[in-house]
């Protein structure tokens, strides 16, 4: 078991996933002092979702993915904009009796050693059901999209950008990360977004926000 110790953000909605970027801007004390250690260190931090945002000390979903601070800016009062970049996702194996403010966890990367790898294409129905319905579905919100932009995306970029920019729920949100590979998480965007199309929730973020 390749088992790694990890500072953690759990932050709901937002998803990071192997070989995709997230902004973030990070303003909380607890926050700022972890990206503040992780840039002493590794520039590592491990983004997951916490199963209940209104507890003081939520339960964790099991899957995480471990992003590497590529980009950072500290701003005069202390807060910083990062950009994560995603390396691999992890499975949660203990959280850590410590002293710091932030969370710390044992993580297992051995079930996700080929996230590194560049995934097969999509075919080409699925490629053309998700930008059908990627449209249906901003067009229902009443979202303003550069379309020309979005098809001259790969598909993995076209598949994890939609995942991550849309307002799914938490768990909707978990499910995609947990997707074994991008052909069953382009199957499963489609879906939601078919599903979701007529659905006016939104996610709360806590922490940080996501630029």
């Amino acid at each position: 078991m390749q088992v790694a110790r990890l500072s953690i953000f759990p932050l709901a909605g937002a998803l990071l996933f192997p070989r995709a970027l997230l902004p973030l801007h990070i303003f909380e004390p607890r926050y700022r002092a972890m990206v503040s250690d992780a840039m002493a260190r590794d520039r590592r931090i491990g983004m997951i979702q916490p199963r209940d945002e209104t507890a003081q000390k939520p339960a964790l979903f099991d899957i995480g993915c471990i992003g590497r601070i590529a980009e950072v800016e500290a701003l005069d009062d202390g807060r910083f904009n990062l950009i994560l970049e995603g390396l691999t996702r992890f499975r949660l194996v203990s959280e850590l009796d410590v002293t710091t403010p932030f969370r710390q966890v044992e993580a297992d990367m051995d079930a996700f050693a080929g996230d590194g790898a560049d995934p097969d294409p999509l075919g080409i129905a699925l490629r053309a059901d998700l930008e059908r319905e990627a449209r249906r579905y901003a067009d229902a919100k009443g979202y303003a999209i550069d379309w020309a932009a979005v098809e001259r995306l790969d598909d993995e970029g076209l598949v994890n950008g939609v995942a991550q920019v849309t307002p799914f729920d938490v768990a909707t949100k978990q499910a995609l990360l947990e997707a074994p590979n991008i052909a069953v998480r382009a199957d499963l965007v489609v879906q939601f977004l078919r599903f979701f199309r007529l659905d006016d929730s939104d996610g709360d973020e806590s922490g940080a926000t996501l630029q």
